[in-house]
Parts: structure tokens; C-alpha cells; sequence
């Protein structure tokens, strides 16, 4: 977590209506019994099992991450949307291009943020493989290499194809479960970047800097959270 500073933000977030967060069903969370006790706070009360989540403290959290989404945009910060799951995978990508933002909807590769200068070099190889073969560059190599060169990009799109324009670490990140983007949120604590993340009952609060408690499963809560923070980034940096 870093020292991330919210309460002197420009309220920009619209109010959200708890039977649209119902509807979305943003409100269940997981099996009592996977539970993370830290998340107590958000937690309205148990059902067959189940904790539901209190949507008034989930839209609360919801303002916080546009207006901090919208201050990003604003200053021309750079905000990665992560979110690797089936079901968020579409969600991430297209909010982000609408937002102008960048993705990772495959896999997160470890180093990432913290080994940036390899991940950079990766970046750059990738697209000099695209432009090479999209030119004659590789013309005089034999079939079997040009072949060989497609499947290297191939590779290599599927892991950074939403962050090719990416030149330096980002400022934050947009999370879709914490708990299976692990290893991104703690390369993230490492470099002291900020992360907000729809956080379900099962994950620790304490380890982002923006929970958004909500279901992290349900196609529907991942859409509006993560379509209400893109369009507050877009917001921003059309302001």
C-alpha cells in the first residue's frame, strides 16, 4: 500500500444508485467461509452462507476510485486496467481503449514493474517484429524463420498487445480480483504504485490502496466498475 492521499480530491463522481450496484450483483461476495476478516467492514450481513456486501459502502468506494481515476486522467498519469479472468477479459479491454488507457488481459508476467527495463526490451523486440513483417525486413530468411519470427509476435502480443505503447512504468493500476492478480499488486507495493481494485470478501483490503468491495466474479459488477473508472480516466483527460 502506498501513502496514497483521497481526501483532497475534486469530487467529480456521479451518485451511484444502490439498485443499479443490486442489479449489477455487485452485492454478493463469497462462501462464509472463505472470508478474509479484514473485509468485515463491508459486509452487510450473511445469507445461506453467503456474505452480502453493503452497497452503500460499495458505492462510497465506487466515487472514490472515479474522482482518483479522474484526477489520473487529469494530470496525464498512465493507468494499466489488469484483469485476466474469462469473464473481465473483454470488459478491460474495451473500457480501456475507450478510455485511452492501456490492459493486460492475459497474463500478468512476473517483473513486470519491478524488472521494467526486460519488460521494456520485450515491448521494443515485439514491435520491431511487427513492423519488420509487415515490411520486407525479413524476406530473405527462409520459411521456416518467418514462420518462426510470426510466432515469437504471436507470443508476445498475447502478453503485451494492450500496453505496446507503454515507455515507463505506469501510475497506478486497475484491478479486477486482487486475491488472482496477486503477484501484480505486490509488484505494484514494491514500486509504490498505487492500486485500486474490486475487491471480493475473500481478498485483504489492506493490501490495495482503493478497495472497491463487489462481487469480482459476476460479469455484470465487473462491467460497471471497471466502465465507471474508465470513463472517470477518459473524463479526465478530456477536462
Amino acid at each position: 500500500m502506498t501513502n496514497l492521499d483521497l481526501t483532497k480530491l475534486p469530487n467529480k463522481a456521479p451518485e451511484y444508485d444502490l439498485q443499479q450496484l443490486l442489479e449489477a450483483g455487485c452485492h454478493f461476495g463469497h462462501q462464509k467461509r472463505k472470508w478474509h476478516p479484514k473485509m468485515a467492514p463491508y459486509i452487510y450481513m450473511e445469507k445461506d452462507g453467503v456474505h452480502i456486501f453493503d452497497l452503500a459502502k460499495t458505492a462510497q468506494q465506487l466515487q472514490l476510485a472515479y474522482n482518483y481515476a479522474y484526477q489520473l486522467g487529469k494530470e496525464g498519469k498512465l493507468l494499466i486496467f489488469v484483469g485476466t479472468k474469462r469473464q473481465a477479459r473483454e470488459v478491460i479491454t474495451e473500457a480501456a481503449l475507450d478510455a485511452g488507457a492501456m490492459y493486460i488481459n492475459s497474463r500478468w508476467l512476473g517483473g513486470f514493474l519491478t524488472n521494467w527495463k526486460q519488460i521494456y526490451k520485450s515491448i521494443k523486440h515485439m514491435l520491431e517484429l511487427e513492423k519488420g513483417l509487415e515490411s520486407d525486413k525479413f524476406e530473405n530468411y527462409t520459411k521456416y524463420e518467418q514462420v518462426q519470427l510470426k510466432k515469437e509476435l504471436i507470443r508476445l502480443e498475447r502478453f503485451f498487445q494492450g500496453v505496446k505503447q507503454l515507455k515507463r512504468r505506469p501510475d497506478a493500476l486497475f484491478v479486477v480480483d486482487p486475491v488472482r492478480e496477486q503477484i501484480a499488486v505486490q509488484e505494484a507495493q514494491t514500486m509504490d504504485i498505487p492500486v485500486i481494485a474490486i475487491t471480493d470478501s475473500n481478498a485483504d483490503p489492506n493490501l490495495v490502496d482503493l478497495p472497491i468491495p463487489a462481487n469480482d466474479d459476476a460479469f455484470g459488477s465487473i462491467k460497471l466498475i471497471t466502465q465507471q473508472v474508465a470513463q472517470a480516466y477518459k473524463a479526465g483527460k478530456s477536462s
